[in-house]
């Protein structure tokens, strides 16, 4: 088993590779705008899951998950000759699922934001059925002697005073 900081490193490596030969090296027609976004290696270095996106319709991502199966002996050996180990690695690619859930986050918090924004809307015309606060009462202090407390600070406040 590999050192999983050199695992890292490969998984690192290999995305930058795969990234590059995408982007100069493959000629297919059928390769949609494909981002590349995290690539992940097995402990003993013989497997590589390389995660991508595409921008475009479902069209656009068939066809590339199409064209990515039809080059994947070249991409490997592209790795191959780019990290330099004794065995490179099977690769696999994944779609990444990563921006629909975000998409979907997003329209949640936007759903979240309008309700707020309504129920604020409705609080500020709002008015208290009944008194405006029925559960409040003055309170009178008192000392142990039965004394208003309030008529004990005016007399200490005049005591003060002279």
């Amino acid at each position: 088993m590999a050192d999983p900081a050199r695992a890292r490193k490969i998984a690192d490596r290999i995305k930058v590779i795969v990234a590059e030969y995408l982007e100069f090296r493959v000629k297919d027609e059928r390769l949609g705008f494909v981002t590349i976004t995290d690539a992940r290696v097995t402990g003993d270095l013989q497997h590589a899951s390389v995660f991508y996106t595409v921008f475009g319709s479902n069209e656009d991502r068939t066809a590339t998950a199409d064209a990515l199966e039809a080059n994947k002996g070249r991409i490997r050996s592209a790795v191959g000759k780019g990290i330099g180990i004794r065995l490179t690695p099977s690769i696999e690619f994944i779609a990444d699922a990563l921006p629909e859930g975000a998409a979907h986050l997003e329209d949640l918090v936007a759903q979240t934001r309008a309700r707020d924004a309504e129920l604020a809307r409705a609080a500020a015309n709002a008015k208290p059925a009944g008194d405006p606060d029925p559960y409040r009462k003055p309170v009178e202090r008192t000392d142990d002697d039965g004394v208003s407390v309030e008529s004990l600070d005016e007399v200490d406040a005049d005591v003060d005073a002279r």
